[in-house]
């Protein structure tokens, strides 16, 4: 009787993988005829001189030299990659702990949830192309910055207690971090948009019962959030700095983007372009490899 039971199980699951591989088929026959001759394009460009005539370019092959410069010979470079896989790691965590506390909220049953999930999840429908230009490109927007400015004698409540804690020599950089987070809390809420609905759909698939149980047994509900509600949506973790780690590196208002749009623009030196791409992408792609493998180590996978 038992082997009946397996074949099923193993027919489910095949069928699971191939709804799951049809799924992402647009996105995988997409890639392969419009990423990759691109890709592989960039990473030859990048161990050439790029040499632009009129209508066409040619690519005269100088080995390493790009990457030489790029460490070696460029001042800001090695310092702008620095302080963005420093700032993405923090951003990314502040993103990350604030989806993951506001989706518990709004997974509680209280009068007009469905609206507050709406305001929560408007960060979604901020972060499209057409309303972000209009709010970062908006004469109204920016009178009514410099009215408040003025109206609160550019009094920051932050800056005053960083004064206060670095005067008392507390903590001056941990500190300094934190309220970096908290004078930023816009960007970190309009970037939570995804995970937080990541996260609510995880929470709506844990069993009440669980939790009933666990009440019986006398477990607080601090107990029963590490014990039934991390175990059980520890996966959507994964999953949501997966996202979150690509969203970060791919905004083009980031320091290293702006040093490596302007070595495109302004100095039309495509090859130094292409080769501080490369190794931008190979930080975040080595770095997304260390902090996936040491979460997957506490994920909890059931049946």
């Amino acid at each position: 009787m038992a082997k009946p039971k397996k074949r099923k199980y193993v027919g489910l699951q095949k069928r699971k993988a191939v709804s799951g591989y049809l799924f992402i088929s647009p996105f995988i026959i997409g890639f392969l005829v419009f990423m990759v001759k691109p890709l592989f394009d960039s990473l030859y460009m990048s161990f050439c001189e790029v040499q632009v005539g009129a209508g066409k370019f040619d690519q005269v092959w100088i080995g390493i030299s790009n990457y030489y410069f790029a460490f070696r010979q460029d001042a800001s470079f090695p310092q702008l990659l620095t302080e963005s896989a420093l700032n993405m790691f923090i951003y990314s965590l502040a993103i990350m702990v604030f989806s993951f506390f506001v989706a518990l909220i709004l997974n509680q049953k209280f009068h007009g949830r469905a609206l507050v999930r709406a305001i929560f999840f408007l960060p979604v429908i901020l972060s499209s192309g057409v309303m972000l230009g209009v709010e970062t490109d908006n004469a109204v927007m920016a009178s009514m910055q410099e009215a408040i400015a003025q109206s609160t004698s550019n009094v920051s409540i932050t800056e005053t207690i960083q004064v206060v804690l670095r005067t008392a020599g507390v903590g001056v950089r941990a500190f300094e971090t934190v309220f970096d987070i908290i004078d930023n809390i816009y960007d970190v809420a309009i970037s939570s948009g995804i995970q937080i609905i990541i996260f609510l759909s995880g929470l709506q698939t844990i069993p009440r019962s669980m939790y009933e149980a666990a009440e019986i047994e006398g477990c607080t509900a601090w107990e029963s959030l590490w014990k039934i509600t991390f175990p059980m949506i520890s996966s959507i973790f994964l999953v949501n700095w997966f996202y979150t780690i690509v969203d970060y590196c791919m905004r083009s208002d980031s320091a290293i983007m702006k040093k490596i749009q302007g070595v495109m623009t302004l100095q039309l030196n495509y090859g130094l372009t292409a080769a501080m791409s490369w190794i931008y992408f190979i930080v975040v792609l080595v770095y997304v490899g260390i902090t996936s493998a040491l979460i997957s180590r506490g994920v909890y996978y059931y049946e």
